[in-house]
């Protein structure tokens, strides 16, 4: 059952799916926050993220993690899964992913607090774990990112003492 709130999603059952081939952040949709009055998390495991190295142009391997808490949007999980799809043959360094996933999110839906983490296969025997998050600004979310950051688990004690 398809209610009014769903219009504007393409992607979903749709067999005839284009799977984009470059970086592609037109294939995001969302559709609306039926709980704006909750604060609750929506989490996204991405266990096959790829994405090439600029400078060796061999491939980069990851989990993806992404939370948020939405506030009026949410984006729609086939999109997700086809805009990180355009990252197969886009090429660029493991921080710059991490952040630039999460920029687009926050121009698609405007969460109240996101955060984007990036778990890369080892290569020469060192790994790459990048982290990016954002509360939202004037809400209890941006100090919640702001000690999140500090708090997050590739840290195993706090920075300072916020």
């Amino acid at each position: 059952m398809k209610d009014e709130t769903m219009n504007d999603l393409t992607l979903l059952g749709n067999q005839n799916v284009q799977y984009p081939t470059t970086y592609d952040t037109s294939v995001l949709e969302t559709f609306d926050n039926s709980h704006r009055e909750m604060d609750y998390m929506v989490k996204f495991n991405c266990p096959e993220f790829t994405t090439l190295c600029p400078m060796t142009n061999q491939p980069d391997f990851a989990t993806i993690y992404i939370s948020y808490i939405p506030d009026i949007k949410m984006v729609e999980s086939k999109s997700l899964k086809l805009y990180l799809f355009s990252y197969r043959n886009h090429g660029g360094f493991h921080e710059s992913a991490v952040n630039m996933i999460m920029k687009d999110l926050i121009e698609l839906m405007d969460p109240k607090y996101i955060e984007v983490w990036g778990k890369f296969t080892p290569r020469g025997g060192i790994s790459i774990d990048p982290y990016a998050n954002y509360g939202k600004p004037g809400t209890k979310f941006e100090k919640m990112a702001e000690k999140r950051l500090f708090e997050h688990d590739m840290y195993p004690e706090k920075i300072d003492n916020r």
